[in-house]
């Protein structure tokens, strides 16, 4: 019992008096701290007590395209939080290099009676035709953050791509750039054509397409390099530095002979060589919204189908500097 304790207090947050308190039902424990404890007894498969069986906390899917990026990772941690207070139980779902896709976790959490799923950076119509049907034949609660293709009817969060890339222009150019590029992800990816959108407005001609990776990065820079671009705007952190590295190995200087401004501000940013300027997401932010509107719909309250925008921010470090 005394291990018990101090694992669920671990994972709770919590002392041990106090899961103590809360599994005696003793008066005057607040109502986050008590369902942070039961939660915690759901994730580790301990039982309830009796009294609080009937309060079991529902499954909620959470589907990430990987944990590689830490943008993804922080999303998780994001609504987690957020689900956990709502005495909802995340459930992490992961794309992996060995096979396990979108549909087969769809599968799994419909199996599993969840009560409702968040997709990021992602699509529940790309799981499949089977899972789609599936989804809508159950009504299932959805939410997707940053999708990835046009899904209509379905609530929606996202951070701006067009204020993102309004950000990152407006910056350069006041650093004295003229021939700007863009990087962005394969044509079809819903925010990379709306950077794409707002970048052809701003006057930006110079595009590469690649996949969201260090390598595609560096693979994608090159042709811009070559186009006689000074600065480049990418589309994630994971594409500048690869646009980093790309213009290094062709002798460039960072940020002398090329400015570079990412996207997200993940984690390890401030700490790269040279410290990126780059475009915050509001990751804390979008994920609590969509756990608010994955809750209403669980609980039968009207949602908004229009999606929800919200304004990233620009980080300026040492990646960029004044045109050559």
């Amino acid at each position: 019992m005394a291990t018990r304790l101090s694992e669920v207090a671990k994972y709770a947050g919590y002392s041990e008096a106090t899961v103590s308190r809360v599994l005696r039902d003793v008066p005057g424990i607040g109502a986050d701290t008590r369902n942070a404890v039961l939660t915690a007894l759901d994730v580790l498969g301990y039982q309830r007590p009796t009294r609080h069986r009937r309060e079991q906390g529902s499954l909620v899917g959470m589907v990430l395209p990987d944990l590689h990026n830490p943008v993804f990772p922080a999303y998780a941690e994001a609504m987690a939080g957020a689900l956990v207070r709502r005495n909802l139980i995340p459930v992490l779902c992961t794309r992996t290099a060995d096979g396990v896709s979108e549909a087969h976790y769809i599968e799994m959490l419909l199996a599993r009676k969840v009560a409702g799923i968040i997709f990021v950076a992602a699509s529940y119509v790309d799981a499949g035709p089977e899972q789609t049907k599936a989804l809508r034949a159950r009504k299932l609660p959805i939410v997707l953050i940053n999708e990835a293709d046009e899904n209509l009817g379905v609530p929606r969060v996202a951070v701006d791509d067009a204020v993102a890339v309004d950000l990152a222009m407006t910056h350069l150019r006041d650093l004295g750039h003229q021939r700007i590029g863009l990087i962005v992800g394969p044509r079809g990816h819903v925010p990379s054509e709306r950077k794409l959108a707002e970048f052809h407005r701003l006057g930006g001609t110079l595009v590469a397409h690649t996949m969201f990776s260090i390598a595609g990065g560096q693979t994608a820079v090159a042709p811009l390099l070559e186009a006689g671009v000074t600065a480049v705007v990418c589309a994630s952190d994971t594409l500048a530095l690869g646009a980093i590295r790309g213009a290094r190995k062709q002798g460039r200087r960072v940020p002398e002979e090329l400015s570079v401004v990412g996207f997200d501000d993940s984690v390890y940013m401030p700490m790269m060589d040279p410290p990126l300027t780059t475009v915050r997401q509001p990751i804390a932010a979008i994920g609590v919204a969509a756990v608010n509107s994955l809750v209403a719909q669980i609980e039968r309250r009207p949602v908004a189908l229009d999606e929800e925008l919200f304004e990233p921010e620009l980080i300026v470090r040492a990646s960029t500097a004044a045109a050559p």
